[in-house]
């Protein structure tokens, strides 16, 4: 629990939000699951309806957790915050345009969040409705088309020296870097629920819930993207064994670490 937020009303929405996102891990992406089911294209049927599943699944405790967020209440919004943004980043980094820094549009969401909240009348739709606000906030960067060069620089041009002991490791950590590269070059439908299962290993329902598809419409996505990931780092000569380390990709940088996308 963050100390500031019961000041309450003394403090703006955006320092709120600033306090929120100072704990965001800097590289939010972890290991794509190696246990994917490849055979989920070939699953039948159209599952359950996604929201009324989910919600059913929803322990109790997180939806009075939204609840009291949606009434305003600043710890729970807090709480509610820290529970998903790591999620919240893998929608980010799906939408957002490449050379957008992650941390800025990490901030605006978490701004979001606390001013409008409120405007969330289910408490059910609290997911979905932060997936939208993310999709937004990757769009609006996309139209803003304001860079910074240091966000368009070759990876290759930043990469910080290391010692031999820790050459083998900067190479995986390098693999993953680029293996979340070409992930920016799959398809959206398959882009997004692959980095949502990469991010916090969330379950099918969990990122069906969020994206209001059936069950098997996200393993088949998430099938068909891995399928596709690992075609390009083979045409790409990107070693899969590098999957495990798209966690870290950036997080060596020497300006800081910013995951790019």
């Amino acid at each position: 629990m963050l100390g500031g937020w019961a000041v309450g009303g003394l403090m703006t929405g955006r320092r709120r939000a600033r306090i929120m996102t100072k704990q965001t891990e800097n590289n939010p992406v972890r290991a794509i699951d190696e246990r994917t089911t490849e055979g989920a294209e070939a699953a039948a049927g159209g599952g359950s309806a996604p929201g009324l599943s989910f919600a059913v699944a929803m322990s109790q405790a997180e939806e009075r957790e939204h609840v009291r967020a949606i009434e305003g209440d600043a710890e729970s919004i807090d709480r509610v915050w820290r529970r998903h943004r790591r999620w919240v980043a893998a929608i980010l980094l799906a939408h957002k345009p490449r050379w957008a820094d992650l941390d800025d549009l990490l901030q605006e969401v978490a701004v979001a969040v606390v001013r409008k909240i409120s405007d969330v009348r289910d408490p059910r739709a609290v997911r979905p409705w932060l997936r939208t606000v993310a999709v937004n906030v990757a769009a609006a960067a996309a139209r803003s088309g304001a860079r910074r060069a240091k966000d368009v620089q070759r990876d290759e041009a930043v990469t910080p020296a290391v010692s031999p002991d820790d050459k083998e490791r900067q190479h995986e950590i390098q693999q993953g870097r680029r293996l979340l590269e070409l992930a920016a070059e799959l398809p959206e439908g398959y882009r997004e629920p692959l980095l949502l299962k990469a991010v916090h290993n969330l379950s099918y329902r969990e990122i069906g819930h969020i994206m209001e598809l059936p069950e098997t419409t996200i393993e088949t996505r998430i099938a068909r993207g891995r399928r596709q990931l690992r075609e390009l780092a083979t045409a790409a000569g990107v070693s899969w064994a590098g999957v495990p380390e798209i966690k870290r990709a950036g997080a060596t940088e020497a300006t800081g670490g910013r995951i790019k996308a």
